[in-house]
């Protein structure tokens, strides 16, 4: 059996290096793992195992102090997880599967948390809803103490749900209509119709969507430091851990603890979807998509949408209002003296850097994403799951740790004997300023979430119709281009836009790698929100929506629309 096995592998290792395009693809991805991904994730766990670090492992972990805090980023992650992806299924639901008004608003609504940092939503809450909030305290005359697990849970699912509805809305669209029809002419009234046919079918989606959710809950560091109050979870206590007590070697032995949850959440994950089968789309589809009328169904959906659009508009114009005001929530008087001092002050090169580095970043994610998907999914050979485990780490790794991980294994050249084998990155000196550090990382903590996406669309696709196209005489990579990646647009449109917000929008991956040559927004207005110049937060918030909304129009304009060479192979199915 075993020398069978080894025999397969070779043959299929053999099939890819006869391609060198693909060979050559292959050869890319793994070093950009190995390089961007893995080397500082060692470097980080080298630290953790050294003579100081392993007796640490048994100190956090017998104290009841950091018990409580890994209870508390546990829970975090699955209540925002959860929530999250249920809230963004809704979304989805009633954009692909209900007859109702306004869909492109909620469309519209539905994408404005992703094109923002997250704890600027977090400011937001704190302004209506804190302790003495514009609402809660003006309106009800309630002392509500917003800081703690309510208000993380709801600033998060209100930041992270659009990561779930964009992946989910793009696998509700490419369902065959036909499967559908062909329950209900069997009997199946609609709601098992959704519950054995549709349902089944967005399985991996929905735990794709989980799992981004959940990692992103416990990696966050942003929401935590604004309005966590005492309750405290690993990201903010490994970043207290750095910052205020300068202890390196406890921050990689936390960092490892927080590695586990997320790295058994992706096992499982992976191990579900291997089992269930869902390709739904085997050449054109065919049918009438089927919509929800029932008025017992379709208005309360509807109206639970429409409640938490309500929100997310009421988040976002204070956030809006605020960056006009003297004070939020103190002076409301008229003002535009928050936007002229970002234009006039660093504010301008901020913007400058930050959107010139994310329009680097995003198409490198989006292909990289997208290469590994297909390569995973489609090919067989020896190390693909690594390879797909080792590009998710670049999510399931808090961002702080990613930071830190880069000065530790890129602070000084790579060397060997005297040939440089990797430059400086990081620090004043390295390469570009530290620029291409942080290109690297808005690169390796946004390519998961295009990767994901793109397996999940993959797993719809039946792969007779690669194959047919190989059969035909065409290469791996005319079919990827012509066959494949048309099939799969919306994952990579969601990917796309993705990684472009993510990259505009992040703070703990890169705050331990900016330099005095290379400024970025979202440091600069967690440094307004730490100093109570919530004005000045807010105007950063604004220029940054803006930028992130027009560069979504650009994305959707470019990607979204229909090319003709989609229409003319649809049209020849």
């Amino acid at each position: 059996m075993q020398t069978l096995r080894a025999t397969q592998s070779y043959k299929q290792a053999n099939a890819i290096l006869r391609d060198p395009l693909l060979a050559v693809a292959l050869l890319v991805m793994v070093l950009f793992v190995v390089i961007a991904v893995l080397l500082p994730l060692f470097a980080m766990i080298g630290e953790s195992i050294s003579e100081r670090g392993l007796p640490q492992f048994i100190t956090f972990l017998s104290s009841s102090v950091y018990q409580q805090i890994l209870f508390n980023t546990l829970i975090l992650g699955v209540i925002v997880g959860v929530v999250g992806t249920a809230v963004g299924f809704l979304f989805a639901f009633v954009q692909v599967k209900l007859r109702v008004p306004f869909k492109p608003l909620i469309h519209f609504i539905a994408l404005i948390p992703i094109v923002s940092p997250p704890f600027a939503v977090a400011t937001s809450a704190i302004v209506l809803f804190g302790r003495n909030g514009t609402i809660s305290r003006g309106v009800f005359g309630v002392r509500y103490d917003i800081y703690g697990l309510d208000g993380l849970t709801l600033v998060m699912v209100l930041s992270f749900f659009t990561i779930a509805y964009i992946n989910l809305r793009g696998m509700m669209e490419a369902l065959d209509p036909a499967l559908d029809e062909a329950a209900t002419n069997l009997g199946a009234n609609k709601w098992r119709v959704f519950r054995t046919v549709t349902l089944p079918m967005l399985l991996p989606g929905l735990l794709s969507s989980f799992l981004l959710l959940f990692v992103e809950a416990i990696a966050d560091l942003g929401n935590p430091l604004v309005m966590g109050g005492n309750f405290e979870v690993l990201a903010s206590r490994i970043y207290i851990t750095i910052i205020g007590l300068y202890q390196t070697t406890d921050a990689a032995v936390l960092s490892v603890i927080l590695l586990i949850p997320s790295l058994i959440v992706f096992l499982i994950q992976r191990y579900w979807i291997s089992r269930v089968s869902v390709v739904s789309v085997t050449g054109k589809p065919s049918g009438t998509p089927q919509t929800i009328d029932h008025p017992l169904v379709r208005w309360p959906v509807y109206g639970l949408c429409l409640f938490i659009c309500l929100i997310i508009v009421l988040m976002y114009g204070m956030i809006i209002h605020g960056a006009f005001v003297q004070v939020p929530g103190v002076r409301w008087d008229v003002t535009t003296r928050n936007f002229e001092f970002i234009i006039n002050g660093i504010g301008s090169q901020a913007m400058r850097d930050t959107t010139l580095l994310s329009m680097i970043a995003t198409p490198l994610a989006g292909i990289i994403g997208m290469v590994i998907a297909y390569l995973v999914v489609r090919k067989k050979f020896p190390g693909r799951f690594a390879l797909d485990f080792g590009t998710m780490m670049g999510i399931a790794v808090p961002g702080t740790i990613i930071g830190i991980g880069y000065i530790l294994a890129f602070n000084t050249p790579i060397m060997i004997g005297d040939w440089v084998l990797i430059p400086k990155l990081t620090g004043g000196q390295g390469l570009f300023g530290g620029a291409l550090a942080i290109v690297l990382v808005y690169v390796v903590r946004s390519a998961p979430a295009a990767l994901r996406s793109g397996s999940a669309a993959l797993s719809q696709i039946d792969p007779s119709i690669e194959e047919a196209s190989i059969s035909l005489g065409a290469d791996n990579a005319r079919t990827f281009r012509k066959i494949t990646l048309p099939l799969i647009r919306p994952a990579f449109l969601a990917g796309l836009i993705y990684a472009f917000a993510r990259s505009m929008t992040t703070i703990s991956a890169i705050i331990f790698i900016t330099t005095p040559q290379t400024k970025i927004m979202t440091q600069q207005i967690l440094n307004e929100v730490e100093n109570g110049r919530y004005g000045n937060a807010f105007a950063y918030c604004v220029i940054l929506i803006v930028i992130v909304s027009v560069a979504i129009g650009i994305l959707y304009t470019l990607v979204g629309a229909r090319t003709g060479a989609e229409r003319r192979f649809e049209g020849s199915l």
